[in-house]
This record gives structure tokens, sequence and C-alpha cells, in this order.
């Protein structure tokens, strides 16, 4: 058993390509020994000083949705720890991405009212927690872990960041991987391997091409 968090995950729970490369370290976690301590990167704060007028009209919404889903899965965790947090995002993203809810607000349509209590329900997590989503109390821990993880990697990036086993002398970090479907089997490992390999490389800085297959969340 993995009795040290070999990766710290910083997400946004309403960016899509955050939930898939999410769900490739799950699949890796069913394939190796590895711990994994989900950890908060807040879209709202770390575009607090964009001009939103130049992106698409939804973007504020979708981040202030993001922050307030963070305020609860900050509220699950000092509850019920590492768990919680992994069991909401889950829930989270099935929500948001599966069940269409990101694609439904970015084109125009009003975020759903009973969203996030259905999402803590998914969760399997008290229904109480719904409070925590207008919780203002809980944005110094986000911005804390924001600022945390952007002080690894730059701050010209979003979410997800990946930090390889924190705290230690191998320690390394990078934004991504960004992809557009989930690898299984091998070849998530094959990924999860090289992906380490380039972190760990001494003044590696970026790979990236812009063509992109369509998401695809399976």
């Amino acid at each position: 058993m993995a009795t040290t968090t070999d990766l710290e995950f910083f997400f946004d729970p309403i960016c899509p390509f955050a939930w898939v490369t999410s769900r490739w370290v799950e699949e890796v976690v069913k394939l190796r020994d590895i711990s994994v301590e989900w950890k908060f990167i807040a879209l709202a704060i770390v575009n607090e000083d964009t001009d939103y007028s130049k992106f698409p009209p939804a973007y504020p919404a979708l981040h202030g949705l993001g922050r307030r889903l963070l305020r609860v899965a900050a509220a699950a965790r000092a509850e019920g720890g590492n768990d919680a947090v992994a069991a909401f995002y889950t829930a989270a993203g099935e929500r948001m991405h599966h069940d269409g809810v990101s694609v439904a607000v970015f084109g125009g349509e009003p975020i759903p009212e009973n969203l996030v209590a259905e999402v803590i329900a998914a969760a399997g997590l008290d229904a109480s927690l719904v409070s925590a989503a207008d919780d203002e109390s809980w944005d110094a821990l986000l911005r804390e872990e924001t600022e945390l993880s952007l002080s690894r990697t730059g701050r010209d990036v979003g979410t997800p960041i990946l930090t390889f086993a924190p705290g230690t002398d191998r320690e390394a970090s990078l934004f991504g991987p960004v992809i557009s479907s989930i690898p299984r089997g091998d070849a998530a490992l094959e990924l999860w391997d090289a992906v380490q390999t380039l972190a760990r490389t001494p003044g590696f800085a970026e790979l990236k091409r812009s063509l992109r297959d369509p998401l695809s969340f399976d």
C-alpha cells in the first residue's frame, strides 16, 4: 500500500480538460499502487484580473460556479478528508461534463438551480454542505492552494496542475497533460511514465500542439 502522496492534482470542477486528465489519473490508480491528493485551483482566482469582455459571455458564470463548487469541496475535505473531495469531484465532473451542464451553460443556458445540492447527494455527502457554496470564508483556502499550484508552474497556465512526489527531492510539477480522451490500460501507464519523465527533466518547460480531437469522456 502507498504510504505517501505520489501526486497532488489541482483541479477546478468546471474544466473539461482537467476532468479528462483526472479520469486518466484514476485509471493509473487502478493499475499501480499510487496515492493522489486532490487539491484546488480556482479559475475565478486565476482570472480575477482578466478582461472577460475578450472571452465568451458564459466565462464569468462558469468560473463563479467553479468557485462555489470548490468551496463545497473544501468543506467536504474538512469533514471527510481527501476521500470526500474525490467523491465530490467525481460527482461534480459527471454532472458538469457527462450530463452536459458545462456545455449548456457555455451556450447561454442558466446554471441549474439545484446543481450543487444534486452533486452533494450524488457524492453521498452530508446535504448540509450546500451552505458552503456561498460561504466566502473558504476563499482564503482556495486562494492559498491556487497560489501554491501557480508557484510551482508559473502563472500563465490553468488547470489541471500536477505535482509528482510533493515534499520530496523528486518533486516536480507541470500544467497538464491536456488530453481529449482518457487513455486506458497500458496507454495510461505509458503516458504517466512519460509525463513524470518530462516533469523531472531539468530545464524542460513546454511541448504543445494546437490540433485537438473532440472531447470524449468515455
